[in-house]
């Protein structure tokens, strides 16, 4: 697999793991992504944005441009699509990430980032961001002019907190679902959720039973569906962003009892995406973070294996500890 190819003009400087240890070191290549910056070079037939613009490139690096769903923008269903991180590019060539000081990107993949927005706290938005307001959006939450709903939220990690500040904004009342009880303060106090049930409850649990519109599962860990759905009203949604390893359980009877339907979705399209960071800058609404330098990567890597962020790390890969 070619790593260069004669498209690759840039020499670079950045920050990669050479081996199954993941220990980061510095590492200078030669490239053609969560991250943020300011436009230094634009190529002759980019008409979108101009130097200087602040900008974001999410998880999508390339895509066929051809299928169904790249002609709806789409793009994050196509079966081509490849990623900003360990993806192949049409000519052979490995996609790096963005631990880098600079990246190339086609336009179709890059988004405008709200002047009002800092790029730091904005750059986890192009991944868990997009990915709690598209299903939002699926379920018609994005407007409660006509009808606030109950929106539950199941974990208040990366993910949940930034579905409350969403789900805030646009009106409704928002539940926190979780098994740590140490969690409800924050949710309350500081990100604003009206209520907050502990799921290892059974008394919680029962009491809530068909109160809720919508429910935004984010958890990564095994869980099992059925007594989240009980949750649910008739005709209610569960809506599944998180990604556990394990195939999890779903109990037939509280969806048929209910009529209730359960989904999915990852990320979402490139005019999505940008309409999602529109309405960030609209609501002021970016992600809680903890910055670190380069040299702090690895550190950074241990404590996120520990569970131990607030809630997303961001490099600041120019930081004066870069040693780039």
């Amino acid at each position: 697999m070619a790593q260069t190819t004669p498209n690759h003009t840039q020499t670079v400087s950045g920050w990669a793991a050479h081996d199954s240890s993941g220990k980061m070191t510095p590492y200078v290549f030669k490239r053609r992504h969560e991250i943020t910056g300011l436009i230094t070079k634009v190529g002759k037939d980019v008409a979108k944005f101009k130097v200087g613009d602040k900008v974001g490139v999410g998880c999508l690096a390339a895509s066929c441009l051809n299928c169904e769903f790249c002609k709806t923008s789409q793009e994050n269903y196509c079966d081509q699509i490849q990623f900003t991180y360990n993806g192949i590019f049409w000519d052979g060539s490995v996609t790096y990430g963005g631990y880098s000081k600079m990246l190339v990107a086609d336009q179709r993949y890059v988004v405008r980032v709200p002047e009002n927005l800092p790029m730091d706290a904005a750059a986890p938005m192009l991944c868990a961001g997009i990915t709690v307001y598209s299903p939002m959006k699926d379920s018609n939450l994005l407007d409660s002019t006509t009808s606030s709903k109950k929106v539950g939220i199941i974990g208040l990690g990366g993910l949940g907190h930034v579905g409350v500040k969403f789900a805030k904004a646009f009106g409704h009342h928002v539940t926190i679902i979780s098994t740590s009880p140490s969690k409800e303060k924050e949710a309350k106090n500081r990100l604003g959720a009206d209520d907050f049930i502990v799921s290892t409850d059974p008394s919680q649990m029962k009491a809530k039973v068909r109160t809720l519109d919508f429910i935004l599962d984010t958890v990564s860990a095994h869980h099992s569906l059925g007594p989240y759905l009980e949750l649910l009203k008739v005709e209610g949604t569960l809506h599944i962003v998180g990604a556990p390893d394990k195939p999890m359980d779903l109990p037939a009877f509280p969806l048929i009892f209910g009529k209730r339907t359960v989904k999915g979705s990852m990320t979402g399209g490139m005019i999505e995406t940008q309409e999602m960071m529109d309405m960030c800058g609209k609501y002021n609404i970016t992600c809680d973070i903890e910055m670190v330098t380069p040299d702090q990567i690895n550190e950074a890597l241990q404590r996120l294996a520990n569970n131990d962020v607030r809630y997303r790390f961001v490099i600041d890969i120019a930081g004066k500890s870069s040693r780039l």
